[in-house]
This record gives C-alpha cells, structure tokens and sequence, in this order.
C-alpha cells in the first residue's frame, strides 16, 4: 500500500493512523536474486513488488550538504570479480562484486589538520549545493504525496570516511582541535543550505547516517556525542524543525543501547534498522522510551533462515499490541539474507501481514520503494 506523506509523518510522530507499516527496508542481498530465480521466483518477487509493501514515495529536497565537487570517481581496476577506484575524497575502494554493493576504503586522506585542509573544500559552502530545478521538482511532488528528505552527512560517519575508524576515534582525544573544525564546516554548510531550500520548501524529514556501532556497542560514547556531534545535530534540528520538518531519522546497525539518550538529546526522534542480532530490542526501546522513538525495521533477518517456527516466533515477539501502536514499521532490520528460502520469505510476508490485521495478499496489488532513506 502506497502511504502518503501526511499518513507517514503522522504515523511516525504517534498521531492517529490505522495500522503500522510493514515494509522491506533494505531489499535483497547480493546473490538472493539467483537463489530465488532457481527457486522459482517470479519477476514481480524478484523486484519485491509482488509482496505489496507498504511504502511512502520519496524525493531529495535539492539541497547538498555532504561531500560537493571533487574529482570524478577514477576507475584503477576491474575484473569480473573487483572494482578498485578512486573516489571524490581521494581514496582508493576495492568493490567485491559477486558479494556487496558498498565499496571498502583502502587508504583514508586525512590524518591530521593539514590533510584536512585539502579536502576541506568539499564539505564548504557553495551556491550550486543548491539545485533550484530539484527544488522545484519536489514541492511538486510534494504536492502529490511524496514525503521530502533532506540528508545530513553524519558526525561520526564523516570523520570516519575521512580517517578511518582508529584515526577518528582518537582523533576525539589527540586532535581535538581537527574534530572540531569539521564538525563546525559540515554545521555551517547544513544551514546555509537547509535555510534556503526550506525557503521555498518544507522539509519532511532529515535523515543522517551514521553506522556507528557493531554488536558490542557503539565506536564512540555519550560524552563524545555530547561533545561534538550534539552542537551539530542541534543547531541544524532546531532550524529545520522551526519550519516545519517533523522528523530526524538516523541509520545505525549495531548496539546503539549507550547512546541512545545522547542522541534523543540532539533531536534525533526516529531510528533503524534496529538490529536484534546487536541487542536492540524493539519492544524494550518502545517499554523504555515511549513515543519519545519511532522505530523502522527491528525483525530479525536471521529467522528468515532458521523455519517457520523460527519466523513465527520472531513475528509475535515483535509484533504485540504495544508495537502495531503508533510509531513502527515493521521490517528487516537490514537486506535479506543468502540462504533464505523463497517459500519461507512468502511465508514471513504473508504471517505478518496476518497477525498486523492486513487481508491477504491480492496479485493485482503491487508495489515497493526502498524505505532505507
């Protein structure tokens, strides 16, 4: 079922709707796509459509505030099975192709406030980091429904890309001087941007992604939070919200138990995936913090591979009358795994639109659109 945007917002921000959502998040991990074709899968099941997902259409605002510029991405390398490039930042990325759709860095270009100051430029302010045409586009898609997103890049996430992840995380300690400056250019650049797309537009959404945290917790703490990336987050929270976005949703896998409270103190007021596998526990988030979170994902993707007493078990933990309230959509907590059986996949879809209040599924109705954004 397609959703409109009011329909979203609302349902995100504990307002009156019918039901929860109940989506694909992420879509299918390299590889599954052949599994279920030797399965038997269709086109439509291949693409997802055929499951009728709920979704909301979405659309960019047309405003840039992450990396801008730069070179074009250089190819160094190909075979049939790697792709090794040279990206707008300078690094060299190695892609596996048969097993992952996200490119690893080999060297990083900032080690210290020097090396900064060459990529610099990048992150700065300039007025083609607005595409008056892409703004236009989606106030009028707006107008049909669609919900607007606006990216942030991410305060850890950032750094991360810059350093790697040992460099960054002593850089908190050793270079806090480093951390500081690129915190405060991607502060200055997010609102002079947002402030004048949201000009001529509002903001349904601002979106950050930070991946910050494995299943033994996250790569960085509450103080560090607190310290840096909260006078961020903040002050580009308390401008887009003063005119009229609703929601600030950040992307994290991981155990993100330490730094929740820090985060909700930013302004962040929705996450996913939530990841079981890593400790969050969605019933025990919504017990702890109330309509204070709204969530998307938190089914465990594992079940999908251990039987249908695994799924049913998984759907019913999750899917309790105090979790198809306000605030959720339900989900994988990231792609569909390799070694999920088609049949069992059909079985999870057609089980949670069940115990959800959902009719069965009808071939004449269809449609996805990724909910990762």
């Amino acid at each position: 079922m397609r959703y409109r945007r009011e329909e979203y917002l609302d349902l995100m921000t504990f307002g009156r709707v019918e039901r929860p959502m109940f989506s694909e998040l992420f879509g299918l991990l390299v590889g599954v796509d052949g599994e279920w074709r030797a399965q038997g899968a269709t086109d439509a099941e291949l693409s997802l459509v055929a499951f009728d997902w709920d979704y909301v259409p979405v659309v960019a605002c047309g405003g840039t505030t992450g990396v801008f510029g730069g070179p074009p991405v250089e190819v160094l390398e190909e075979t049939g099975d790697i792709l090794i490039q040279r990206d707008t930042l300078g690094r060299r990325t190695k892609l596996f192709k048969h097993a992952a759709t996200i490119p690893l860095p080999l060297d990083h270009p900032v080690r210290d406030m020097e090396s900064w100051l060459r990529v610099k430029p990048l992150f700065q302010f300039h007025p083609a980091r607005i595409d008056e045409h892409a703004v236009e586009q989606a106030r009028r898609a707006q107008a049909e429904g669609a919900l607007v997103v606006a990216s942030l890049p991410g305060g850890f996430d950032i750094p991360r890309e810059l350093m790697g992840e040992e460099i960054a995380c002593l850089a908190y300690y050793e270079q806090p001087e480093l951390m500081h400056d690129i915190l405060d250019t991607m502060t200055n650049t997010a609102l002079r941007v947002l402030e004048r797309v949201t000009d001529r537009i509002t903001i349904d959404q601002l979106s950050v992604h930070e991946d910050l945290a494995g299943k033994a917790g996250p790569l960085i703490g509450p103080l560090q939070v607190r310290q840096y990336i909260q006078p961020y987050f903040s002050a580009v929270w308390n401008l887009v919200s003063s005119r009229g976005t609703r929601l600030f949703d950040m992307d994290s896998d991981g155990n993100m138990w330490q730094v929740l409270d820090a985060f909700l103190e930013c302004g962040i007021n929705a996450m996913h995936p939530m990841e079981p596998a890593a400790g969050m526990d969605i019933v025990e988030v919504r017990q702890r913090y109330g309509s204070r979170l709204a969530m998307r994902g938190g089914i465990d993707k594992h079940a999908l591979r251990q039987g249908r007493d695994a799924i049913r078990g998984e759907l019913e933990k999750k899917m309790t009358p105090l979790m198809r309230q306000e605030g959720m959509v339900f989900g994988l907590d990231h792609r569909i795994p390799n070694g999920t059986p088609l049949a069992d996949y059909r079985y999870y879809v057609d089980l949670g639109r069940e115990l959800i209040g959902l009719p069965p599924r009808s071939p004449s109705a269809t449609g996805w659109q990724r909910m990762a954004f």
